[in-house]
């Protein structure tokens, strides 16, 4: 039978389960400053956390768990992802949100009165094949995912530097503007056409 102690931390642990978000999609550039910033319009975050990658070699944060601070909070991150498109990082991604689950979490507490037990299967068992069938399959997604999270990067970065270009050269109009305004060019300019320069 379980400790009080461990019963009371594992309901708090549930607590923090409820107001908690899952969210994937997320670019592989973003920040936890980034994702505060942008989900601190629903309310307090408490904590971010990356969930890593462990099938690509690269440790590359792609969903994380975000800690709101009550399920109300949580509730509207969800509601709002699954209506709109959500602006992270100046762009505009399909990420998707949904309240986080127990096995989501790494750190979680041992459920009281729960056990497991792991064994090795021999050649002739039955499961065998199943749990070969498993690897198989485990091994061709994650080559799907690194093709897919390459193309992802590239699209990324071409979307990166199409908006740089785009600053600069507002930049330079801005730059222009303030130049002949500063050199008497507009003043002259209004003078010879009889125009308001104010």
């Amino acid at each position: 039978m379980a400790s009080p102690s461990t019963q009371t931390d594992y309901a708090a642990f549930e607590e923090k389960v409820k107001r908690t978000v899952y969210l994937d999609n997320l670019s592989p550039h973003i920040t936890e400053p980034v994702m505060r910033s942008a989900l601190n319009q629903f309310g307090n975050v408490k904590s971010v956390h990356f969930i890593p990658n462990y099938i690509e070699p690269r440790n590359i944060p792609q969903c994380a768990l975000v800690e709101m601070e009550d399920l109300m909070q949580a509730e509207a991150v969800v509601s709002m992802t699954s209506h709109h498109y959500f602006m992270v990082s100046g762009m505009p991604r399909p990420v998707r949100a949904r309240p986080a689950e127990v096995t989501m979490f790494d750190d979680r507490p041992k459920m009281p009165g729960r056990t497991i037990q792991c064994q090795w299967l021999d050649e002739n068992d039955p499961d065998f094949k199943v749990a070969q069938k498993i690897k198989g399959l485990t091994k061709l997604n994650a080559a799907q995912s690194a093709f897919l999270l390459k193309q992802q990067l590239q699209e990324e970065e071409s979307l990166a530097k199409y908006q740089q270009d785009i600053l600069n050269a507002n930049y330079k109009k801005h730059e222009v503007i303030d130049n002949i305004m500063v050199d008497g060019t507009a003043r002259r300019l209004a003078d010879r056409y009889n125009l308001s320069c104010d």
